[in-house]
């Protein structure tokens, strides 16, 4: 058995390497042929492939074909968030559910059309029955990410009509999703607590009288207790995630998807498998891991030249995780301010010092203040950079106590809303299947038979 167990590692090792070799294309080729790689030009801007209403991403103009930065700003239908936000902070009200409704439907709701939008979401919180047993906790996943897509992906089954692609039935499943994922992802990590760390498992039914936000508090907590400063908080950064314009990597993934006629699960199912990646949606984990791991480096949280020091050793792939990357900093669009990033640090704070966080939350500020600088002096980049909403989302949950593993999970039950409205504006208006062009350059050859080898 040991024989067989050495053959084999020694054999996959070889094709593995042989793996690398084969797919490694000569970069001077992107150039020859003009591959505008990551779908964008040289000078950043996004390649022009489709068109929406629902989200615009604005942080730059251009005159005379040059681009001129601007600080960000992010519009839901065409309303700037710093107006969305400041409207249902000013009233003291929940903002997410108004938020959903906006980017479904296209218009802010009355009253009347809000209160029968958010008891329409309370009515579809809770999971089939049987379906928490059944799919959550015989077969607990190491990953809430994997058990969302599963989760939502094991949903269909209980649908009838999943196949259905009318609109009016892909607006049913849509909400339905919208409303249930965050009982689907709280209860997925109970289960990941419970059966692979030795905890006790809490399943806290959801409340009808709770608002998204609320309800994510009060079932992840034993005691299902939280401050309305605490759900205000979670409230705001799921407003600030819900949409991001249709070229985002998770967005653009529901459109590809749905421009085949796929079901609404499948699409979701895809869209959060573009979120789980590092470089999207978990990043704001890798700000907290880059974090404690300075805070471990730097002996001295109030010295600058000591934290400008382990940045630079970051961005030389001498610490952290050797990436060259400080993570939160700088934005695929963004160059002088990402909006979202701007409202939520106005709100940290207050809840850094309600939590006895203040000089965690001051390393944060020295941080944010350096970064752009060690990045501009050792880097050449076509534009300016900004901290990002990840710089502070995963500082806002860590101070919520709200476990890692649940960092990119809550990111999802956010974009899910924008996700849901994108796959109802590329069915409505029926484009083509999606289908960019790749070049292939491998030099041709001539089969030889396998004893002529």
């Amino acid at each position: 058995m040991q024989k067989y167990e050495t053959f084999e590692r020694n054999a996959l090792d070889e094709f593995i390497k042989l793996a690398q070799k084969t797919n490694k294309i000569n970069s001077e080729l992107y150039d020859r042929y003009h591959v505008k790689r990551g779908l964008r030009d040289l000078d950043g801007r996004g390649v022009l492939v489709g068109l929406t209403e629902i989200g615009e991403v604005h942080a730059y103009i251009v005159d005379e074909d040059d681009m001129i930065p601007v600080p960000g700003r992010l519009l839901y239908r065409g309303i700037d968030i710093n107006d969305i936000v400041e409207g249902f902070l000013r009233e003291d009200r929940y903002g997410f559910e108004e938020t959903a409704y906006l980017l479904l439907f296209g218009n802010l709701p009355g009253k009347k059309e809000l209160n029968n939008f958010e008891q329409l979401m309370c009515s579809f919180r809770k999971l089939p029955e049987n379906f928490v047993r059944d799919m959550i906790l015989k077969a607990p996943s190491r990953d809430i990410m994997n058990a969302l897509a599963r989760g939502v992906l094991a949903l269909y089954s209980f649908d009838e009509e999943a196949d259905n692609t009318s609109i009016e039935n892909v607006f049913k499943q849509c909400i339905k999703l919208i409303s249930c994922l965050p009982t689907l992802a709280v209860y997925a990590y109970q289960a990941l607590s419970h059966y692979h760390s030795d905890k006790s498992l809490y399943i806290h039914p959801p409340r009808l009288d709770l608002s998204t936000a609320e309800n994510i508090l009060h079932m992840i907590r034993p005691d299902s207790k939280f401050t309305k400063l605490e759900a205000k908080l979670l409230d705001l950064a799921l407003v600030l995630h819900a949409e991001h314009g249709g070229g985002n990597n998770s967005t653009f993934a529901t459109h590809l998807v749905t421009s085949s006629g796929t079901d609404t699960y499948s699409t979701i199912a895809a869209a959060l498998g573009s979120l789980k990646g590092p470089r999207h949606g978990g990043a704001n984990i890798k700000v907290v891991q880059m974090f404690e791991d300075m805070k471990r480096n730097v002996n001295d949280w109030y010295d600058e030249d000591e934290i400008e020091n382990y940045l630079i050793k970051v961005l030389n792939k001498q610490a952290f995780d050797k990436s060259g990357l400080i993570y939160g900093i700088g934005h695929a669009v963004y160059s002088i301010s990402d909006p979202r990033a701007v409202i939520l640090k106005e709100h940290v704070a207050q809840l850094a010092e309600e939590t006895g966080l203040e000089d965690e939350y001051s390393l944060y500020m020295k941080v944010e203040k350096l970064a752009p600088k060690v990045i501009g002096e050792s880097r050449k980049i076509y534009k300016g950079v900004s901290t990002n909403i990840d710089f502070y989302s995963g500082f806002v949950y860590r101070m919520l106590n709200i476990p890692p593993e649940m960092y990119t999970p809550i990111f999802a039950i956010s974009r899910i809303t924008g996700w849901s409205a994108h796959r109802i504006e590329e069915i409505v208006n029926a484009g083509k299947i999606i289908r960019p062009a790749y070049k292939c350059v491998a030099r041709r050859r001539e089969y030889i038979d396998l004893l002529m080898r």
